[in-house]
């Protein structure tokens, strides 16, 4: 054993193609730096030992940034400094004209206690300590849809002038109904001083046509129809480098590839590393594979989705108790922590599978911040990463994918309508349905 901990403690496969993937440019879904990132994750997949090193294209909502502005009839010039707000992706090339309603929290309850009918609506990133649950940015915006309001602000809680991106739209409508705009915390709290319950006028412009994205796909181990898959997503906010969201989890599937090639004998279920793209704007790379795959043959997800940015790993294992237990047996066999949650995430590239029962994990790294920090910003950068976190994460998950391949191990799937009813129960299913996003008929099937 000590052989590859000592190779894979010591490689720079997954940092390298980190690097790789940072300095492209922007790798928004669709774009041709996306497909150069894919191409390159694929090299990487097959200089690492994997077989059958391939992509598979899909068709995509294409989107691309315009010029976007906040102002007000108090001023003919741009509120702020020009890179404290912009479009979020998916919003419509539109602009509006209405009063400002500053909402706070933007928690489900304030749509329904506040008239914000035909005015344009501010809401923070994160929700406040004593919430029951995280409430998502297109939750927030849907609410403000569906309550009548003619503009979006997303306003980041996060200090350092930094506005937030993240796509609107659902999968029947990838194009939102309404102009959003993120801006800074700054700009936001200038805005709600200076501006709340008084006119404003939000523009943003876009170019909105069809793409192409794609997923890469490979193989180590025996050829056997059960399969353990090991995902990421290549694609980033064209905003920054997409160091940690997700350039981090693409090198990740890149080490773990070359430390399971030189543990390929110990594999006795085949092991399928896929890199997603277009995660961002609404999970459409998993979702166009989890449509073709048969759900039965996947043993596990391993989706690596916020890795590296602490030293200690945290799977999400979505109330499957084999995913907990065979967690727990790595941390033991190395004595180090790994931090498991039992709840649900269906936020990442695991939830097209996992949706129908199929055992994922998301893994990411702990983080005692609400929402995503960095992530979804300028400051998105490789400087705050660490390769050493890397390594140690990658020996880790390595072990954890051969746990997960071996036949002795075998996690039981769970029914779709035991997902619905657990969604239900920790408060997710309302923002599910508002989004769109809700799979299930009444039956939960």
């Amino acid at each position: 054993m000590s052989t590859w901990i000592g190779e894979t403690f010591t490689s720079d496969a997954g940092w390298n193609h980190l690097e790789e993937l940072v300095d492209i440019g922007s790798r928004m879904a669709g774009s041709d730096g996306e497909r150069e990132a894919a191409e390159r994750t694929r090299g990487a997949l097959a200089s690492a030992g994997a077989r059958n090193a391939r992509l598979e294209s899909f068709d995509v909502q294409g989107w691309t940034r315009g010029e976007s502005s906040i102002r007000s009839e108090q001023s003919s010039s741009s509120l702020g400094l020009e890179h404290a707000s912009i479009a979020l992706p998916r919003s419509p090339s539109a602009t509006a004209t209405a009063e400002l309603v500053d909402l706070g929290y933007g928690l489900p309850e304030s749509f329904a206690e506040t008239d914000i009918d035909g005015k344009i609506v501010m809401v923070r990133s994160d929700v406040p300590d004593h919430y029951e649950r995280y409430v998502h940015r297109r939750e927030k915006y849907y609410h403000a849809v569906d309550s009548g309001a003619v503009g979006f602000i997303y306003r980041n809680h996060v200090e350092g002038c930094l506005p937030p991106t993240g796509s609107v739209g659902t999968p029947a409508d990838p194009i939102g109904e309404i102009p959003a705009l993120g801006v800074s915390s700054e700009l936001g709290a200038r805005l709600a001083r200076r501006f709340d319950g008084e006119e404003i006028a939000i523009e943003v412009e876009a170019d909105i046509g069809d793409a192409t994205s794609q997923n890469v796909h490979a193989e180590l181990g025996p050829e056997t129809d059960e399969r353990v898959l090991v995902t990421s997503h290549v694609d980033a906010h064209d905003i920054a480098e997409g160091a940690l969201d997700n350039g981090a989890g693409t090198a990740m599937v890149i080490e773990l590839a070359n430390a399971l090639s030189r543990r390929e004998d110990d594999l006795e279920t085949r092991v399928e590393f896929v890199a997603y793209g277009a995660e961002e704007v609404g999970l459409v790379g998993s979702e166009h594979y989890a449509e073709q795959a048969t759900h039965d043959d996947i043993v596990a997800v391993v989706n690596n989705d916020g890795v590296v940015g602490d030293r200690t790993l945290s799977l999400t294992c979505h109330g499957f108790d084999g995913l907990e237990s065979a967690a727990e047996t790595v941390s033991d066999r190395f004595d180090h922590p790994i931090e498991t949650d039992p709840g649900l995430g269906p936020h990442s590239d695991h939830w097209p599978f996992v949706q129908w029962g199929v055992p994922g994990y998301h893994v990411k790294s702990t983080s005692d911040e609400v929402g995503r920090g960095w992530g979804h910003t300028y400051a998105d950068t490789l400087e705050k990463l660490e390769k050493r976190t890397l390594r140690e994460q990658a020996v880790l998950l390595t072990e954890l994918v051969v746990h997960l391949a071996s036949d002795e191990v075998a996690i039981d799937h769970r029914a779709p309508d035991a997902i619905a009813a657990d969604l239900e129960e920790q408060g997710l299913a309302e923002g599910m349905r508002i989004t769109g996003d809700w799979p299930y008929d009444g039956d939960g099937n």
